[in-house]
């Protein structure tokens, strides 16, 4: 087995709940902007994909190097040993990205690491005419950042928030990871129930789901990865195998997941069916200000409209002032909102104990978190 050195990407403000994955994993890491990096073999590669919540991809790092001409950048991506991944016939196209250096021009960027990578690959495999690239998908990206460059590849595929649930969804559906982020930054655990008011397709209330059960965020997916050479058709099946045994398909849970539509509530339903959750997560059509619970120490995680357009502003202060009421009564709950609105503690009637900042996709947000008290231990049955 090989030893890579392995990228988990990061949205921005998620990295240590990434890096605390890792760790569980087993592996040591460590952490940069928008990455985790950790080392590994062929067996991580697929247990980071499996279950790994809260990362965005997975990726192999090939080399690193700085380069300030395109010459430069030729002859050292040539140096690295691109055979050690890419079978004869392997398709790789090469996507980019540069910030800040003198290598600004993505295209040429691209068509220069291709090229570099042909030739190196023509030697290695003694081929003289062009190769035909009808084998398996390899995804190169080419990263520069102030003329450092970076060469990767791609294990995951799709990202790994399309975890294959997701039948229907709303207008700003909230991505898997994130919702996952958000649950992980809470103090529920399966023992305690838990909702979500604000449910549009059902996908925190899904996630909780996954996470009560420990079920794999990838189990019911495939990964690009899965179809290369290096990788052992046994190492996925040992992998997926492992998460069969770790999942507990037998953990009670409460979770219950609300909103105003009931177009949202007939989707989240769908959704959670086809995560194979359908008799675990309930859904009910109710607006936030009639929530009332009889249950003590549950969690509420909700992602509300943000009144983000200037029309909407003064009906979601309101609706906030109406949530803040309805969950005063609720002595025992804690609660964690993500909203955008900076006044939001204002409306909601309440001074955070906690606030965290995160981005909803390109959106600035704070994760307001209310602690209540901490439920009471179990008494251990003799």
């Amino acid at each position: 087995m090989g030893k890579y050195t392995l990228i988990a990407t990061a949205a921005m403000g998620l990295e240590s709940i990434v890096a605390k994955e890792v760790k569980d994993l087993g592996y040591e890491c460590q952490v940069e902007n928008g990455k985790v990096i950790f080392q590994g073999d062929e067996t991580a590669i697929a247990r980071a994909n499996m279950w790994l919540r809260t990362a965005d991809r997975v990726k192999i790092l090939v080399g690193e190097f700085n380069a300030y001409s395109f010459d430069e950048l030729f002859e050292r991506t040539k140096a690295l040993p691109w055979e050690s991944f890419l079978p004869v016939d392997a398709e790789f196209p090469v996507q980019g990205k540069s910030v800040k250096s003198k290598l600004y021009s993505v295209p040429d960027c691209q068509a220069i690491v291709k090229k570099a990578i042909v030739e190196k690959l023509k030697t290695a495999y003694k081929k003289t005419s062009w190769l035909d690239e009808t084998g398996p998908l390899f995804k190169i990206e080419v990263a520069i950042l102030k003329d450092k460059v970076s060469l990767t590849l791609d294990t995951s595929g799709q990202g790994l928030h399309k975890r294959g649930y997701r039948v229907g969804q709303g207008d700003a559906p909230l991505k898997e990871t994130l919702a996952a982020a958000l649950i992980q930054l809470t103090t529920w655990n399966p023992d305690r129930p838990f909702v979500d008011p604000f449910c549009g397709s059902g996908t925190i209330a899904i996630e909780a789901a996954l996470i009560g059960q420990n079920i794999a965020p990838g189990f019911n997916r495939e990964f690009l990865s899965e179809a290369w050479p290096m990788m052992d058709g046994d190492v996925w099946d040992r992998t997926r195998m492992e998460a069969e045994d770790q999942a507990n398909y037998d953990q009670p849970l409460e979770i219950l997941g609300t909103d105003i539509d009931h177009r949202m509530i007939a989707i989240a339903k769908e959704n959670a069916i086809e995560a194979g959750l359908g008799d675990l997560v309930k859904f009910k059509q109710m607006q936030v200000r009639d929530f009332t619970s009889e249950l003590e120490y549950g969690v509420i995680v909700g992602n509300p409209p943000y009144g983000e357009r200037l029309g909407d502003r003064k009906e979601v202060e309101l609706m906030y002032r109406e949530m803040g009421q309805a969950f005063s009564k609720l002595d025992t709950w804690s609660v964690y909102m993500m909203t955008s609105l900076e006044h939001f503690e204002e409306c909601y009637g309440k001074k955070a104990t906690k606030k965290r900042k995160l981005f909803n996709g390109f959106i600035r947000t704070d994760y307001y978190q209310y602690w209540g008290p901490r439920p009471p231990r179990k008494k251990i049955e003799e």
